[in-house]
């Protein structure tokens, strides 16, 4: 299999992503940092903020050290596993992770720099910020194609000429994709727990029971508080995403080696698709973080169209784009393969729309929500939870419509339900995953300006820029609370599609092993008919052997598993926050006791304690959810066999979807109610109704900062692990 001239322009385009992340980079550090006590507050957040990073990497480092030595146990001792999986997690979690330190290193110099330049104008505060987090974007896009770039070209050295090459390739460059899930799952997790910690701590005994504004340089728990936003907001975002990216891509390329396995030229041309749509994907992206700008005075929708132009911009010209890159590869029915590539990117447009819509203060559902604020907390909490449960029907709509247009594109239309129809059309659902991703670079972009834009209005504040200043900052720091809200949204819908891709890549995978086993002497012969080719081995011969219907026990038992580890994992994760949060409102509580002077301004706060808290309590609660989704899929694959297993994926899957874009929009919308109330509206900043916004907004905190995000992680980590494991599965229980 020569590997064609037109693949270069993958690893070509991470190259100049990562490039142009430099560039970025060294664009924010020419900007002035500010004044003394600027400098200094930034200077508390970076070392809190790296600290953090290097204990969270030590515990992590263990936990993938113990998981690739059950690897190379399982490759090289029991032959359940490709040899290459050990090596390829190992890699996944190190591109993960640097992905999270590049991200956090830019955000914290960013925030002071962000504070400085909105006091010359609201325009150049917004570039900093924006070109700061554009850092993350293209550092993921950069590192995740030239990952995927660099083991292709590897493991086509090692399987060059084997009948089985690509499905072998492609179904071991997935294995890459668990390292990434789970080192996204700790940063996710650990990452939440911190920055809520610190938050919940900071709202409820600094601005409810102590009565000073937010980001009060009188409150011990603010700069933890700032810390978290990077830790949680950066870190975790982009670990997150990573994954996402990669997974989309990779499980594609898989779908497709299978897909079109009777034709090897089609075959090849299948697999490198998403990556070159990917690649296109970069440019473009470039394209529209040039375009962000705004004009002095702006509003909160000048502000947002400012961040939407560069967005959509950038996802209508990538639809352009796959037509003309599907046409040029000349692949099978490349009009409707096109048309998936739309339906994804249409169904992350509509979902960002949507949670825009009932997260930002300039709409209804959040107005509401600021209004119930009149008559108390319970009202409050009460409307941000019958809003966040009627928020998830468009992107549960959208995705259904998207899920089922791109797969009758794929496969012209065929409802025949034959093997043939079955895998092009699941390859459309997953190139519409990579359509959905593939302008990653701005769309985390708009997700990482959030955290740098709320630190430099935790900057200006500390160190009383002056009001003006401060309006600015707002302005800013609002715009990210709805950005990080949609980027949440973006991140959930395509872990769907991204999950769906991965379940029908669990078949493919279970399908090879049984092939190994057949060439080994299993029972398994006679089900494929004695010949040992995988195009022959049908995927409803698979289904049927497996026994794959709802009217298999083992099936439902799965599909209820799946859905009791999503609200189990919830459930653990927010009584991780409630117990870290805890300790952090005793102690904001002790220094306001002991310290005499804080609150009169003449008593300097014990910012490092309150960091330590946060960190302890983050490394010690983050591990066994974490662990949860890894031997979750285990015990059910060897308990219940293949079809347990899907049924836990089908489950988790659905549940785990529709769950997290409830907490998340839930969350969102009553952060934006906090900040509309504080904005004037109902009575304004230490009112009633200010004071009940602030119960609501801390309730929010774990679900859209916590528990909601890393359930999309969840879902795909579990698919993952199922991926990994199938070798064990099959051998076990079958």
């Amino acid at each position: 299999m020569n590997i064609p001239v037109v693949f270069w322009l993958v690893p070509f385009a991470s190259i100049c992503a990562l490039a142009m992340a430099l560039y970025f980079f060294k664009f924010m550090m020419k900007e002035d940092e500010g004044n003394k006590r600027m400098r200094e507050i930034a200077g508390y957040i970076r070392v809190g903020a790296m600290a953090y990073l290097k204990q969270q990497y030590k515990v992590v480092i263990v936990i993938f050290i113990v998981l690739c030595i059950i690897f190379c146990f399982m490759s090289y001792v029991l032959h359940v596993q490709n040899p290459w999986v050990p090596f390829a997690f190992l890699t996944g979690g190190f591109f993960s992770g640097l992905c999270g330190f590049f991200g956090m290193k830019t955000a914290t110099y960013a925030s002071a720099r962000t504070a400085n330049a909105v006091s010359k104008s609201l325009n150049r505060g917004l570039r900093v910020a924006f070109r700061s987090g554009a850092v993350m974007g293209l550092v993921v896009v950069g590192l995740g194609l030239l990952d995927i770039a660099i083991w292709f070209v590897l493991l086509n050295i090692f399987y060059h000429g084997n009948h089985m090459a690509l499905v072998t390739i492609t179904t071991t460059m997935l294995t890459f994709g668990m390292g990434a899930s789970t080192q996204a799952l700790f940063a996710r997790v650990g990452g939440g727990i911190y920055t809520k910690a610190a938050d919940v701590g900071a709202d409820l005994v600094g601005k409810v029971e102590a009565d000073i504004p937010e980001d009060d340089p009188r409150n011990p728990a603010t700069i933890a508080d700032n810390v978290g936003d990077n830790v949680g907001d950066v870190a975790g975002m982009g670990a997150d995403l990573y994954e996402s990216y990669c997974g989309s891509i990779l499980s594609t390329a898989a779908l497709g080696a299978t897909a079109f396995a009777l034709n090897g030229d089609m075959q090849l041309k299948a697999v490198i698709a998403p990556m070159l749509i990917a690649a296109v994907g970069i440019f473009l992206s470039l394209a529209g973080i040039f375009m962000v700008r705004t004009k002095e005075g702006a509003t909160m929708k000048d502000l947002l169209h400012s961040l939407n132009l560069g967005t959509n911009v950038a996802a209508i010209l990538i639809a352009v784009a796959a037509f003309i890159i599907l046409s040029c590869l000349n692949i099978e029915n490349w009009l409707g393969v096109s048309f998936s590539v739309v339906c994804g990117l249409a169904a992350g447009v509509i979902i960002g729309f949507a949670t825009e819509y009932y997260t930002s203060q300039s709409y209804k559902p959040t107005q509401q929500i600021a209004a119930a604020a009149q008559t108390g907390s319970a009202t409050v909490i009460i409307k941000g939870i019958g809003t966040g449960m009627i928020s998830t029907m468009i992107p549960v709509v959208t995705i259904s419509v998207a899920i089922i247009m791109s797969y009758l594109c794929a496969n012209g239309f065929d409802m025949s339900m034959s093997s043939e129809s079955i895998s092009k059309g699941l390859y459309g659902i997953g190139i519409a995953a990579v359509g959905m991703l593939s302008t990653l670079g701005i769309t985390l972009a708009t997700d990482a300006y959030g955290p740098i834009a709320d630190n430099a209005g935790g900057n200006a504040e500390m160190s009383q820029l002056g009001e003006e200043v401060r309006q600015r900052t707002d302005a800013l720091d609002a715009l990210g609370n709805t950005t990080a809200a949609t980027g949440k949204g973006f991140a959930i819908g395509s872990a769907a599609l991204t999950a769906l891709a991965l379940l029908a890549s669990y078949v493919e995978e279970v399908k090879i092993n049984m092939i190994r086993a057949t060439n080994e002497g299993s029972v398994f012969l006679d089900k494929l008919g004695n010949v040992f080719d995988p195009a022959k081995a049908q995927l409803l011969d698979m289904i049927n052997y497996f026994q794959v219907t709802l009217m298999n026990p083992k099936v439902i038992i799965g599909v209820f598993i799946g859905a009791m580890a999503a609200f189990m994992f919830s459930g653990i994760t927010m009584g991780a926050v409630g117990r870290a949060a805890g300790s952090m409102v005793e102690e904001v509580r002790r220094q306001f006791r002991e310290i005499k002077g804080i609150l009169q301004g003449k008593a300097v706060p014990d910012y490092s304690r309150c960091i330590e808290i946060s960190t302890r309590s983050a490394l010690r609660e983050m591990v066994f959810p974490s662990l949860l989704a890894i031997v979750i899929p285990i015990i059910v694959g060897c308990v219940l066999g293949v079809a347990g297993v899907l049924g836990l994926l089908v489950g988790g899957m659905s549940t785990g979807f529709t769950l997290a874009v409830f907490m998340a929009n839930s969350g969102g919308a009553w952060d934006n109610a906090k900040k509309m109330i504080e904005e004037g509206s109902f009575g304004g900043k230490g009112s009633s109704s200010h004071k009940a916004s602030i119960v609501g907004d801390t309730v929010g905190d774990p679900f859209k900062d916590t528990s909601g995000p890393s359930l999309n992680i969840l879902i795909k980590l579990m698919s993952m692990v199922s991926i990994v494991m199938a070798g064990l599965t099959v051998a076990v229980a079958g």
